[in-house]
């Protein structure tokens, strides 16, 4: 047993949604999120910038002597991940939009990835498109605008559903019938867009299989947590402003958010 805290590490309040589905499955362990809300948004970020950003991250949650790491940041996984494990002796745990998984749902054999922009043209999704995708169309689609959106913490906002349409209508005219959402803030959008691509289009995320292989990982490494003592929150930008929107995103009240430096 290991009680040591798990890092989950976002540009902002979207990788709350894998520690929401991580902590279904694993409730016992204690959490330490890194919100790095000072440098959002991280869809128009160039990768030396985004390797800067997580280098210093990957330093903060040894300084908190983490036992696992979690991207839960589509963007920060495609373009840092690899780097960063190389760097940093701890095990880290991506997140990336689940290929495999509409590839084997579709009928149509048209599917797409409604990620960031930066996640919608890079290299590493288009390897993931290539190894898990054969046979299977992937149309890559870049929310703009998205992310800042839900940061916001408005999910009400008549911007949101202009931005969805926008980019959903044209997929299902072009007979996409699975969609895989490549960044965790569109989870807490999933209603609404579901109810744009309708129920005949499968609306799948990350979340699930995130929580999967961080448990597979602890339970090889024997680093299971036998209670649950505490979950910290960190923040590069305002912590107020942190403690309101993922309280709402959470939908219980959140506690202990602290302002950090990086």
């Amino acid at each position: 047993m290991d009680n040591r805290p798990i890092g989950f590490f976002d540009s902002g309040v979207g990788g709350l949604s894998i520690l929401l589905e991580v902590q279904k499955l694993l409730p016992n362990e204690n959490v330490i999120f890194l919100a790095d809300q000072a440098n959002i948004p991280y869809g128009g970020k160039k990768k030396e910038q985004l390797v800067e950003f997580l280098t210093d991250a990957m330093k903060f949650f040894l300084s908190q002597k983490v036992k696992t790491v979690v991207f839960a940041c589509n963007t920060a996984t495609v373009y840092t991940i690899d780097e960063m494990r190389e760097r940093f002796n701890l095990p880290i745990i991506g997140t990336v939009p689940v290929i495999k998984t509409i590839s084997k749902i579709t009928k149509t054999k048209k599917t797409a990835v409604f990620s960031t922009p930066a996640t919608a043209k890079s290299g590493h999704l288009k390897d993931l498109i290539e190894k898990f995708a054969d046979g299977v169309e992937v149309i890559t689609e870049g929310g703009s605008n998205l992310e800042e959106l839900v940061e916001n913490g408005n999910l009400d906002n008549p911007e949101i559903g202009k931005v969805l349409e926008r980019h959903l209508k044209p997929l299902v005219k072009n007979g996409v019938d699975a969609i895989a959402l490549g960044c965790t803030h569109y989870p807490f959008l999933r209603d609404k867009i579901q109810k744009i691509v309708g129920q005949k289009v499968k609306v799948v995320d990350s979340g699930g299989a995130v929580a999967r292989r961080l448990k597979e990982v602890l339970t090889n490494n024997k680093a299971l947590s036998s209670r649950k003592e505490f979950e910290k929150y960190y923040t590069t930008g305002d912590r107020n402003r942190f403690e309101r929107v993922a309280s709402e995103l959470m939908k219980r009240k959140i506690r202990d958010v602290n302002h950090v430096e990086l």
